[in-house]
């Protein structure tokens, strides 16, 4: 199934390892863009302070969302720093068939098997402008440990690796910049306009991913 037969919506998929700015991004782009919608992802992970539940994540237990997947409940879903997410097919379904654009905020391992069922999907990875500076907003937000960051830091190395799974390489270095070249991204693909790969993001992440 691809995204075009499932309705008149496109399927967007953006990925970022942690720190990487994504949330930040796509909360931007959903503001500016009214056919944009935001798949809300189910999560076995614990409300961090001011989130809301059906706003930002379906909070749901491990027996719930272990249900869901034997029900064939989710078009992706994956294992992430010990919690579970996962994205619910008959609603990103439905906003499909309604004639939206589907954004589904998830990391490779869901964009992998997104992949599978909508080949058609415009998948964007966000990158960090170097190592250094991940870290520092990782530090910044005041939330982790220095061990839970050195782990947060492996792992997104690990994510990055996998840029070569993606469409579209985006580096959040200024972030009005990487938010027009979002933009751009997804007129393109609305368009039908070929993809063009940018060989400066993906020396960049070339390196950032080799570890």
């Amino acid at each position: 199934m691809s995204s075009k037969q499932a309705g008149h919506g496109s399927l967007f998929v953006i990925a970022a390892p942690s720190g990487g700015g994504k949330t930040s991004l796509v909360n931007a782009l959903l503001e500016q863009d009214p056919r944009m919608v935001l798949s809300i992802s189910h999560t076995t992970r614990q409300p961090r302070p001011g989130e809301v539940d059906g706003q930002h994540y379906h909070f749901v237990s491990k027996a719930e969302f272990e249900q869901m997947v034997r029900d064939g409940g989710f078009m992706e879903h994956a294992r992430v720093f010990d919690n579970y997410y996962g994205s619910n097919r008959t609603s990103v379904a439905d906003q499909l068939r309604r004639d939206r654009d589907v954004v589904l905020e998830i990391d490779w391992q869901g964009a992998r098997q997104v992949r599978s069922v909508f080949p058609d999907s415009c998948q964007i990875f966000i990158l960090p402008p170097s190592l250094k500076t991940l870290r520092e907003r990782l530090t910044g937000r005041g939330q982790d440990s220095e061990a839970v960051i050195d782990r947060r830091m492996q792992d997104a190395q690990a994510e990055i690796s996998h840029w070569q799974e993606f469409d579209k390489l985006v580096v959040n270095d200024d972030f009005d910049t990487a938010l027009e070249e979002l933009h751009a991204i997804i007129n393109d693909h609305r368009n039908n306009k070929p993809h063009i790969k940018n060989k400066a993001y993906e020396h960049l992440a070339q390196q950032l991913g080799n570890r």
